[in-house]
């Protein structure tokens, strides 16, 4: 008997690389990460994700919030 190796799918590390994509947006553009939105075209943050990708300009959450609480950045 030989050692059983776990070898995962192409698909399966595509999906793992676009997560992680997805959540370094999330966290750089202040958006709230939720695994669900990933390739949820319904989502706002996923919609804001594809304009990035695509090089359109995506909006920053971070500057929007300082803009209403009134902070400097």
């Amino acid at each position: 008997m030989g050692k059983q190796v776990y070898k995962p799918s192409p698909r399966a590390l595509a999906v793992h690389d676009d997560l992680n994509k997805f959540l370094d947006f999330c966290v750089d553009f202040g958006y709230r990460f939720n695994e669900g939105d990933l390739y949820n075209f319904k989502s706002y943050a996923w919609q804001q994700y594809n304009k990035f990708v695509q090089g359109k300009n995506a909006k920053n959450m971070w500057v929007e919030d300082a803009r209403r609480l009134g902070r400097p950045i």
